[in-house]
Formats: C-alpha cells, structure tokens, sequence
C-alpha cells in the first residue's frame, strides 16, 4: 500500500491525493511510511560516505569511518522523521487560521508524502558527486513543493485560493525546520561531534 501510494504520487498526484483524502489512513499507517521512507537517504548516505567516498571537485574521494558514517546516518534519520512530525505539527496549528481543522494525522499524512520525493533524492547519493546530487535535490524539492501545493486544497479542504497561501506558508515553515536542522548540525561539528575522515 505504501509503494502504491508512491508511485501515485509521482504518476498521477491529484488522483492519489484524492485517494489519500477518502482512505484518511491510521497514524501507524503514515509513521511507518515516514519510517520506511527515511531509510532510503539514511542507508544511501551512509554506504556512499563510508564505501564510495565523496568527490568534491578534484581530487580524491572523500571518505568517513565506517563508526562516524553511521553516527551521522542514525542522527539524519531521526532528524528527518522529527522534521515531518514538526511540520505535521505546524502545519496543523496554522490550518486553523485558514479555516480549516484538520486531525493530526491528516497533517501528518500532508507532511509525510510532501517530504517523499525529498527523502527519494537519497537514491542520488549512490553516484556521489555534489554537483549531480545538489541538482537531484533541487528537483526533489521542487517536487515536494508541487505536491504541497496539490494536496493542500484536497487534503486540508481549504478554497484553492487560501491554500496557496496556506502551501507557502508551509514551505516557509518547512525551510526554517531545515536551517534549524543544518544550525543544529553546525553547533554540534563544532563542539567535536564531527566526523572522522579516512
């Protein structure tokens, strides 16, 4: 069911979203689907990081210890499964301006397949060179923000109008949750959390 959902999304994202709306799936349904999904840049980041190397510009690969790959795959894991539930969270406290109550679950299904193509963008990571992954990603938020922008009228039942504001609002907030994530992230490899090259 949560392949089906997937590749709805990406071959027919009205349609799914319509689909979506009428199912309203358990919020162990979307938890397993940010968890499932999330591995995907986790398991890929890691392999890539401590097998493959990164090449940045010219000149070796660069690579981590297989110990620091995987205290950096764990920690983005979680990171990322705490930003969906951030954004669900946000998402549902601002829908009550728009005229809209939505359930959490709602707001995190929202959250959950608009961040899908994001977390697909880890599949690039196999090929790690920053110029191929840096325009994968930029299509994978692309992406994201399309389906935003799609299921926020048909998910949240908010006029077409009002939800593009409702949507832009939510990219904001979805950018603030990822320079906080990357602020964090900063704060920590300076206090000596970071990581270690082979």
């Amino acid at each position: 069911m949560i392949l089906n959902h997937i590749w709805g999304l990406y071959a027919h994202p009205r349609d799914e979203w319509h689909s979506i709306e009428q199912r309203h799936e358990s919020l162990t349904y979307s938890l397993s689907h940010i968890m499932l999904v999330a591995l995907i840049p986790s398991i890929c980041g890691y392999y890539s990081a401590s097998e493959l190397g990164w090449q940045i510009g010219v000149g070796d690969p660069v690579k981590l210890t297989g110990d620091s790959a995987l205290m950096i795959s764990v920690a983005m894991y979680f990171a990322l499964i705490a930003g969906v539930f951030a954004l669900a969270y946000l998402a549902k406290w601002m829908a009550q301006t728009f005229g809209s109550t939505p359930s959490y679950t709602q707001t995190l299904e929202l959250a959950a397949y608009t961040s899908t193509p994001l977390f697909m963008v880890g599949f690039a990571t196999l090929y790690p060179v920053l110029w191929f992954v840096m325009l994968v990603g930029l299509a994978g938020v692309a992406y994201s923000v399309y389906l935003l922008y799609v299921g926020v009228p048909i998910l949240m039942h908010i006029p077409e109008e009002r939800g593009f504001i409702y949507a832009s609002s939510l990219v904001t907030v979805g950018l603030v949750l990822l320079v906080s994530i990357l602020a964090v992230t900063a704060i920590l490899w300076g206090s000596g959390f970071g990581p270690m090259y082979t």
